[in-house]
């Protein structure tokens, strides 16, 4: 960071100032449209597997009629009635895993709002970057930015160290077939 700072100190303070600002509102800029990716992600993700889960049960109903109409028309004997009962209960255990294995739309809503609370941390950092007052005097201002870099370098890897703490933690499903799920 030291030469950074030498570099820094031959720039006038107006240009300093205003490259500052520039990265902050071209930072700003990206995470916002990561932010809206993010959200139209999750929105989508959410409608497809409401309309997966919706569908798979409709199919399963639809066979339990079309069974339960083959069985009350009378024209089938015992073993087919055994063998379409049979059938039924493997098409509704199917099913079951199928919407139990959708069951991963929690854990991906969990990890794009995990993203999101990243994105939001380092559009406040950049917010104070545009919105930092410095010193009048401008002797010491090239001090006060380097050190005020050097702070939001801090702020950063503090936050980075308590993301890893807080926000990675393991996502996971334990078992797809009979649900179980463990997510922190």
């Amino acid at each position: 960071m030291g030469h950074d700072v030498m570099e820094m100190n031959k720039l006038p303070i107006n240009e300093l100032r205003t490259l500052l600002a520039a990265v902050a509102s071209h930072g700003d800029q990206h995470l916002v449209e990561v932010e809206s990716d993010l959200q139209q992600t999750a929105f989508l993700l959410n409608e497809a597997i409401e309309k997966l889960s919706t569908s798979f049960m409709k199919i399963h109903d639809l066979i339990a009629q079309q069974r339960n109409l083959l069985v009350t028309s009378g024209k089938l004997d015992e073993a087919m009635t055994f063998a379409l009962n049979e059938y039924q209960e493997n098409i509704g255990d199917e099913v079951n895993s199928v919407v139990t294995g959708m069951q991963f739309q929690d854990m991906t809503n969990q990890l794009l709002h995990r993203t999101i609370n990243r994105v939001n941390g380092l559009k406040e950092l950049l917010q104070e970057l545009a919105e930092h007052s410095y010193d009048k005097d401008a002797s010491r201002e090239h001090n006060d930015i380097a050190r005020f870099l050097a702070s939001i370098h801090e702020t950063l890897h503090s936050g980075s160290d308590a993301l890893t703490g807080n926000l990675r933690k393991v996502v996971g499903q334990q078992d797809m077939a009979t649900g179980d799920i463990d997510l922190f």
